[in-house]
């Protein structure tokens, strides 16, 4: 009798199933670059847990005199997770065409990397007792609203002298596409052309007020967040794509399916700052 393997039978009977890790799969991913991967899951069902201590106070105590017993506390910060998917579906011939699987290949990246980012900043929360997909960073309870930018940077100064006060050391500025055009054109002063940010001859350094900016359209218009990627734990799992001649079989067709499961959350809601940028007078 005939013993079939996976690697004496036809590659129907065998669909690859490729994980690539997200830094190579999805660079431009936000999660990636604005928070602090803690782990990973499979399922809607686990959750990440994430340990940390809430400092107890320290004091000066005299000589020869018992010390006071400090109580810190030993919290968690739970993070959930959701699955980004899609499915794809070619003819046989298209799929062996040259190049077809290169520039799908690169079309899924682009498709999950940016539906990643707008889950990562915009996601609504779930209704209880869901807990997936959960909730982008601007929908997290708790994080400091700055309020509007409009004219100058008085208003962003001012935030970020609130989160260093809770103990924030910002990473990065994420801004909409809109906020950092708004920004952009902030004049010196009343009667100039020259503005803040040093566009017209010489154009912006993607930084402000010292910290790298990050633009993108997963930003509501007109927003930005200050974050602390310390602030911000994450759970990021392999992008899995795979392929099956089995599922459209009567069409002569191939599927190609990709998914993507991620989420994030934050230990120190007050560390991140939300605020929305108006061009005002300078504009």
């Amino acid at each position: 009798m005939a013993f079939h393997t996976t690697l004496s039978s036809a590659k129907a009977w065998a669909p690859d199933l490729t994980a690539v890790a997200p830094t190579d799969a999805v660079p431009d991913a936000l999660i990636l670059e604005t928070s602090t991967v803690s782990g990973t899951v499979e399922g809607d069902a686990p959750l990440v847990r994430v340990q940390y201590v809430d400092d107890a106070s320290a004091s000066f105590t005299a000589e020869a005199v018992a010390i006071t017993e400090s109580d810190p506390g030993l919290s968690e910060c739970v993070v959930a997770t959701g699955k980004v998917t899609q499915l794809v579906k070619l003819s046989r011939e298209q799929f062996v065409q040259p190049n077809a699987q290169e520039l799908l290949a690169a079309s899924v990246r682009r498709a999950v990397t940016k539906a990643g980012n707008l889950a990562y900043i915009s996601q609504v929360a779930p209704t209880p007792p869901a807990v997936t997909p959960p909730a982008g960073l601007l929908h997290i309870d708790g994080i400091v609203d700055g309020g509007e930018v409009i004219g100058d940077l008085d208003a962003l100064v001012d935030l970020l002298a609130t989160l260093a006060s809770n103990g924030a050391e910002p990473s990065h500025i994420v801004l909409s596409p809109t906020a950092w055009a708004s920004l952009r054109k902030f004049k010196i002063g009343d009667n100039f052309n020259s503005t803040l940010l040093g566009t017209g001859a010489t154009d912006a350094t993607t930084f402000l007020l010292d910290l790298p900016v990050i633009v993108t359209s997963a930003a509501p218009a007109d927003s930005g967040l200050v974050i602390d990627r310390t602030a911000v734990v994450s759970a990021v799992g392999d992008v899995q794509v795979a392929t099956s001649e089995h599922a459209f079989f009567s069409a002569d067709s191939v599927a190609v399916r990709c998914t993507w499961r991620f989420g994030a959350n934050a230990v120190k809601p007050n560390r991140i700052g939300k605020f929305t940028v108006d061009a005002g007078d300078g504009s």
